[in-house]
């Protein structure tokens, strides 16, 4: 299967909250006050859940929906995996 477009934009947005993620644990061996770490954490919250929407909406869109229009793949393995997806937004 080929890389989607969608992913150097979340290899970009996973780059950037890992980069968050070393900051923040700095932040820790720092003690810097509790709520400043939260917003970060937040933050680095935030843009996984967006890499990852945007990751299984990619997915959806071109492979589900190109396997069921050139038939390429079993209908029923479709609408199994479509659900599994599901459960990921």
């Amino acid at each position: 299967m080929s890389t989607h477009t969608s992913h150097p934009e979340i290899v970009k947005r996973l780059k950037r909250a890992e980069g968050h993620l070393k900051s923040i644990l700095t932040m820790l061996e720092d003690s810097r006050p509790c709520l400043e770490i939260a917003q970060q954490l937040q933050a680095v919250e935030r843009a996984v859940a967006s890499a990852k929407k945007a990751l299984v909406h990619d997915h959806i869109d071109h492979c589900l929906d190109h396997a069921v229009r050139d038939g390429s793949r079993n209908p029923d393995e479709t609408i199994r995996e479509f659900k599994e997806l599901t459960k990921y937004l």
